[in-house]
């Protein structure tokens, strides 16, 4: 999923790993919105008996859980990180990428040089981890290679669903 938010055919959510945002911003929050609403509607819809509706991240979200994770941190006002077409960053902000186990995914807060992102990602990804818990994920702060912090996120809860290390 390239989280590429100029192109005209179906919704993606920003992973961070696409094109700056050059569209009609108050479109892209309604289509945003859409998708969230679409979201809880999936979420009521297959809730488990005896849940809270909602509450925790559907099956649907569980196989897909870059798009998922990238749909809950650009519906929180979070900024997406972009790159250029050389794949250079052109923009600070977060990037979703696939986590190593299933139904996982990785946030990261970065930059292109001198942007300051290093500075930041504490304090952007305590934000990114409680747009996250609000939606039901478990965000998980690390520090990887280099001493740079990133959240390893799953689904909380099993929601009638087996998840990571759940029965």
């Amino acid at each position: 999923m390239s989280g590429d938010r100029g192109d005209k055919g179906a919704f993606e959510p920003a992973t961070g790993d696409g094109p700056p945002f050059a569209g009609d911003a108050e479109q892209r929050s309604r289509e945003v919105r859409s998708a969230l609403d679409g979201l809880r509607q999936i979420r009521r819809l297959t809730a488990a008996p005896g849940a809270t509706a909602g509450a925790v991240p559907a099956l649907w979200e569980r196989s897909r859980p870059v798009r998922a994770v990238a749909l809950a941190l650009e519906g929180g006002g979070l900024a997406p990180s972009a790159v250029d077409a050389d794949g250079a960053r052109t923009a600070a902000g977060y990037r979703v990428r696939a986590g190593e186990r299933p139904a996982t995914a990785v946030v990261e807060w970065l930059g292109p040089p001198g942007s300051g992102a290093a500075g930041q990602e504490a304090e952007a990804l305590a934000a990114c981890a409680d747009v996250l818990g609000r939606l039901g994920w478990e965000a998980l702060l690390y520090k990887g290679p280099r001493g740079r912090r990133f959240l390893e996120v799953e689904p909380a809860g099993p929601a009638g669903q087996t998840g990571p290390g759940r029965p």
